[in-house]
């Protein structure tokens, strides 16, 4: 049983409270799926936080939060944790509206240093008091947020804790035995005890002060002279490590310290990545975010051999790879989730992981693209947010062939409001000189992505989503529209596999005696306007049906050009997610909510026709 307090707890405790949690997180996962390598990594670092902190006044800011299952049971959550990232269960992100010792929000990555700074800064402005920690990991610090904050952190003086859970990411290491002995050294409990009380003791009048300047000053020679100094103590942290990630009796005493010193600490943390489960040991990256599986042996329960869109990008990569050397692939951390691995495989020349840097992923791209290369970045739609200027300044200014294959556009299901691909129609359809292209099946994606590669001269975006095809197996032409059934008292307008909800709303309106038009938009960015100006004209209603924002969705653009050209006659109604945040549940749930299933935009149509 998980007592709601850690702080008295003795070590032995701890220990047993960590095999608890790990068989809990396990046992849930399996059930739910969600990001169990990363959760499991973590379990005795935030048993130590929890006996080191009070987590519902001080502040523990994840990076990335889906280190944080263990923190959502030891906060009173654990009984919750059956419907974890399901439809009106709890997240499997932080989350503040869900509990107060969700410090901050963090679905996306290299946020929290900032994020912690900016909190010591109103603690220190409005005289409050409270500890700060920032827990980073899972190659956050491959972003350059990270290195931002880091850089200002350290300079400002402020009393808080970064941890840096290094799982596998590459840290320099001092060199030579020496070294080694020292970095031991420093962390053994009489040795921290002797600092402590030589600081209070010397800390004391003008003659103790003068003394520690001094003495400080020889060791800090001595230690140069035999150490490398660590990026992070240029950067003014006090830093602390390496330490065993999974010995809870040292990271308690190191927190311990870390917190009493009053000044930046860095506390450099190594852990294994899916510790204390065998297959998620051996296998990290497959059980860094997995569906429901056997957890005798780990395997899947579900999704076996079934193609997705992310597959079929990299099977149609490789195929004109093989015959165009200019192409090149940039992904972000992504190789697996956006099925770049065979590309990884075939031609490990022309592949590029930045880690988590969007932005400079981009700019790269530009570079490339200037020197007569043909970069292709595969995105997840919600992270290609963040290269919102590089997109208009670095290669939209200069109308440079950069193609963008954004994956996961749209909702994405269960990992909720921080990762639903919704903004990019926004987004995108405002840069200058983009072409935006929308395939709907397997087949228009290949024929798509073939010519957004070798038949565009600036930047195009494909952009498709999540997970299989639906019903709909048609292939279309690269761009432009088409009306894919025809019908006479409403038309019905989609892009993207939404085309799937729009035909079964036209057979669900046949069946009540109505006659629906389908409209395809190939392209977004041209928009063919003739082609929804001709419809437009021959039912006098149009539904424009789309799964992304409201805010210059382009249901509104196409109402929009109606109203100029003054064709007040024709009547057009919405159906997209509006302006607020969507929840997390399936992909089926969420359209239901928001109105844009086939059931939902039949119900539309049947009032725009009465």
């Amino acid at each position: 049983m998980i007592p709601e307090r850690l702080d008295h707890i003795t070590d032995q405790q701890a220990v047993e409270i960590c095999a608890e949690l790990r068989e809990r997180i396990i046992e849930c996962v399996s059930h739910t799926g969600g990001h169990l390598a990363s959760s499991l990594g973590v379990v005795e670092l935030l048993v130590a936080l929890h006996r080191v902190y009070d987590l519902n006044t001080d502040r523990l800011v994840f990076d990335v939060g889906h280190q944080c299952y263990a923190h959502k049971i030891l906060t009173g959550r654990g009984d919750l944790m059956g419907t974890l990232r399901q439809f009106g269960g709890i997240s499997g992100f932080p989350k503040p509206q869900e509990h107060r010792s969700d410090a901050f929000i963090a679905g996306h990555a290299s946020t929290a240093v900032s994020v912690a700074l900016g909190m010591a800064r109103a603690r220190t402005l409005s005289g409050e008091n409270y500890q700060v920690v920032a827990l980073m990991g899972d190659g956050a610090m491959t972003g350059g947020l990270a290195y931002e904050g880091l850089s200002n952190a350290g300079q400002s003086g402020e009393p808080m804790v970064v941890i840096l859970n290094d799982n596998g990411m590459s840290i320099t290491k001092n060199v030579g035995g020496v070294a080694e002995h020292l970095s031991r050294q420093r962390l053994r409990p009489q040795y921290l005890e002797f600092k402590k009380l030589y600081r209070r003791v010397t800390s004391k009048g003008r003659l103790g002060r003068g003394i520690y300047r001094i003495t400080h000053r020889i060791k800090q020679a001595v230690k140069n002279a035999l150490l490398s100094e660590s990026v992070f103590e240029t950067m003014g942290f006090t830093f602390l490590g390496p330490v065993d990630g999974h010995d809870v009796k040292q990271l308690t005493r190191l927190l311990t310290y870390a917190k009493e010193l009053g000044s930046p600490v860095l506390l450099h943390v190594k852990t294994v990545k899916g510790k204390g489960y065998a297959p998620a040991e051996q296998e990290p990256d497959k059980f860094h975010g997995v569906g429901p599986f056997r957890r005798e042996d780990g395997a899947l329960l579900s999704g076996k051999g079934k193609e997705n869109f992310s597959a079929v990008f990299g099977r149609t990569m490789c195929d004109l790879g093989a015959r165009r050397e200019e192409l090149c692939l940039i992904t972000a951390a992504m190789q697996s989730g956006t099925g770049s691995d065979l590309w990884a495989e075939r031609f490990p020349q022309r592949f590029f992981d930045v880690g988590i840097a969007e932005e400079h992923a981009v700019t790269m791209a530009a570079g490339m693209a200037k020197q007569h290369m043909v970069p292709v970045f595969a995105v997840y739609s919600s992270f290609l947010q963040r290269s919102y200027d590089m997109l208009i300044h670095d290669v939209a200014i200069q109308h440079l062939h950069v193609v963008f294959a954004v994956d996961r556009a749209g909702l994405v299901g269960e990992d909720g409001e921080t990762h639903h691909g919704v903004f990019d129609v926004a987004y995108l359809t405002s840069v200058p000189g983009m072409k935006v292209l929308c395939p709907a099946s397997f087949g228009e994606l290949e024929r798509m992505l073939t010519y957004a590669v070798e038949k565009v001269n600036g930047p195009v975006t494909v952009r498709y989503p999540r997970g299989g095809e639906g019903d709909y197996r048609g292939i279309s032409a690269e761009t432009g529209a088409q009306v894919i059934r025809p019908g006479s008292d409403v038309t019905i307008v989609c892009y993207g596999t939404m085309v799937n909800e729009a035909l079964k709303a036209a057979e669900l309106l046949e069946a009540k005696g109505k006659s629906a038009q389908i409209l395809k938009l190939n392209s977004i960015i041209p928009l063919d306007m003739d082609a929804v100006l001709d419809c437009a004209a021959g039912t006098g209603r149009l539904l424009v049906a789309e799964e992304c924002i409201d805010t210059n969705c382009v249901g509104r653009r196409i109402a929009s050009e109606l109203a100029l050209r003054g064709m007040t006659n024709v009547r057009v109604r919405l159906a997209n997610l509006g302006d607020h945040f969507i929840p997390q549940g399936t992909v089926a749930q969420l359209r239901a909510l928001c109105g844009i299933d086939g059931a939902s935009i039949c119900k539309q149509a049947l009032e725009e026709i009465n």
